[in-house]
């Protein structure tokens, strides 16, 4: 079990300490979850009350909050000392040395030093690996993949033919790259293109078509330092690679089409789809299920708010909201406007008896 001191722990953080108790630090936790020997995180409003109710003799706290006979430790961004402290208690899983026996590894794949590779894991042919990378149980390298250093692939991470994935990389379980993007054509127009070129579906279109795949011979590059979450899927680009750049966090069930283009340091919420050859700037937010049709642009440092629906491109530092998304100051006019349209229709249902009246009267 790891244990620190109020003073350690003070000093991994960066904090302001208080006053200095005499206790081994073994677990972090909320206020109302902890005991003597945890340090309790009471990093908001509602957490800091909780205090008064915990059993912990000392708290994680923000710079100027003082707690009457608790030990505090002051901190200027608690969230930052959060993550400090996750990563000082965090346990890794378990990861075997070098090549499982049940592991399937093609005679012509490249292995870097200390790495490892989990059970039934499969490495296919001409595929390399980077030292000190971990691909855990149960996972599938296809054939001339290339692979950082330091990555980490958790279990039933699966990545196709010639992908390209860059250090630092962490797959986490369930993430598909390098699959076949959605792409199909039909021998004559159909009622998609008619909807997209006319406004409208004419009658007479088409009941039955014949649609042909359009196969992607492209791959997927993932940069360095890029997070991606459970069971998310990015295909593979129809030509050219579908790219996420560097220092990108992506959460679980995301859906990242073909051809798409992703810049550097972007963070793509839980649900996000994200329809083929769309252009995402760098440092842009998409906030959870959001979804963007084909072949849009978002300029750098933009930010895509929960459930918006992009029907069209978006020039950088943008903030846009609703469905049909717009920027936010016209989502907030529009609001404005759907609230005086109330006051306007409740007025005229309050004088509209007088002006059935008025009306009846000079009809007559």
């Amino acid at each position: 079990m790891k244990t620190f001191s109020v003073e350690e722990i003070t000093q991994i953080v960066g904090g302001m300490l208080t006053k200095s108790c005499d206790v081994e630090i073994t677990h972090i936790a909320p206020p109302l979850l902890a005991d003597e020997n945890t340090l309790a995180l009471a990093l908001g409003e509602e957490e800091i009350a909780n205090l008064s109710k915990s059993k912990a003799k000392a708290a994680l706290v923000p710079l100027g909050v003082q707690i009457d006979g608790y030990t505090t430790i002051e901190v200027e961004r608690p969230r930052l000392a959060m993550m400090k402290l996750l990563n000082l208690f965090y346990v890794p899983p378990f990861v075997n040395k070098d090549v499982h026996p049940t592991a399937v590894v093609d005679p012509s794949a490249k292995l870097g030093q200390n790495v490892s590779i989990g059970p039934n894991v499969v490495v296919s042919a001409n595929a390399e690996i980077g030292d000190n990378s971990k691909i855990l149980a149960n996972s599938y390298i296809g054939s001339s993949v290339k692979i950082g250093t330091n990555c980490f692939f958790h279990p039933g991470v699966n990545v196709g033919d010639r992908v390209k994935i860059g250090n630092n990389v962490i797959l986490h379980h369930g993430v598909s790259l390098g699959a076949d993007g959605f792409s199909f054509v039909t021998e004559n127009p159909d009622n998609i293109e008619q909807a997209r070129k006319d406004g409208e579906i004419k009658e007479g279109a088409q009941q039955k078509h014949v649609i042909f795949k359009i196969p992607s011979i492209g791959a997927v590059e993932i940069g360095n330092n890029v997070e991606i979450g459970a069971n998310t899927t990015i295909d593979r680009g129809t030509i050219e690679d579908t790219v996420i750049g560097d220092d990108t966090k992506i959460d679980d069930l995301v859906m990242i089409g073909h051809n798409c283009k992703i810049g550097k340091g972007c963070l793509i919420i839980s649900q996000v789809g994200i329809a083929g050859s769309c252009v995402i700037g760098d440092r842009v937010v998409i906030a959870g299920q959001a979804g963007l049709a084909d072949h849009i642009q978002i300029g750098s440092d933009t930010i895509i708010a929960a459930k918006a629906g992009i029907t069209k491109s978006f020039p950088e530092r943008s903030i846009v909201v609703g469905i049909p998304a717009v920027p936010r100051k016209e989502f907030i006019k529009q609001l404005k406007t759907m609230k005086d349209a109330q006051e306007i229709i409740a007025k005229f249902r309050k004088y509209e008896p007088m002006l059935n009246a008025f009306e009846e009267a000079h009809n007559e």
